[in-house]
């Protein structure tokens, strides 16, 4: 199967939404199987890629080689995680082979946390509710947009783990496993990340 090829060729997809099914016809060498999959995933993995890479060109290259990684070891693929995890698995070793060590994430101590959190990661002082201010979708859109702008701002690590968690909506304990974090670390991150993030929009909307 030209894996490469198939990234950029107009294919029909098949009509068939359930990734297990799609997973065994792969194994099978069907192509239409393996555009369904890209289909899926080609916008998300160069979202993550973009974390770990400088540029979306390398995000690309990145990308291109996680495809054929998984074209190649499907049959190794066992099922005991999940396929958007084994995927993002093999995305991440090759953004951070890729990117070098001078551009991996610089993870924070677990004790290093400022006066807004607890020592486990938690708010000391939980934040205002704004949720009423942003009601209108006009504004929840644009609020929306906002924050894809803001996540490039973010350390590497903080980037990671909110993409993870409160994009892609992995569970706490597989994105440990991913990142290769301890469960307070990963909090630690995300809490940063979350906050960073608020504080900027809390800021545009002129929310003390």
């Amino acid at each position: 199967m030209n894996a490469v090829a198939q990234v950029d060729t107009p294919v029909a997809f098949a009509a068939v939404s359930d990734e297990g099914d799609l997973v065994v016809r792969l194994r099978e060498g069907d192509e239409a199987a393996f555009a369904s999959l890209v289909a899926m995933y080609q916008t998300r993995l160069l979202r993550l890629a973009g974390t770990v890479v400088a540029n979306r060109s390398v995000a690309e290259e990145v990308v291109q080689d996680t495809w054929l990684a998984v074209v190649r070891g499907v049959d190794r693929f066992e099922g005991r995680s999940s396929f958007k995890t084994w995927l993002f698995h093999i995305l991440l070793n090759r953004a951070r082979t890729t990117a070098g060590r001078e551009h991996r994430s610089t993870l924070l101590p677990e004790g290093d946390l400022d006066d807004r959190f607890d020592g486990t990661g938690a708010w000391a002082t939980p934040p205002a509710s704004w949720s009423d201010q942003v009601d209108d979708r006009l504004v929840a859109e644009r609020l929306a947009h906002r924050v894809k702008e803001i996540l490039p701002t973010l350390p590497d690590g903080q980037r990671e783990v909110v993409v993870l968690r409160d994009i892609e909506g992995l569970p706490a304990a597989e994105v440990s496993e991913l990142l290769g974090l301890s469960d307070g670390n990963q909090r630690v991150l995300l809490h940063r990340a979350r906050a960073r993030i608020r504080e900027q929009i809390d800021t545009e909307m002129g929310i003390s």
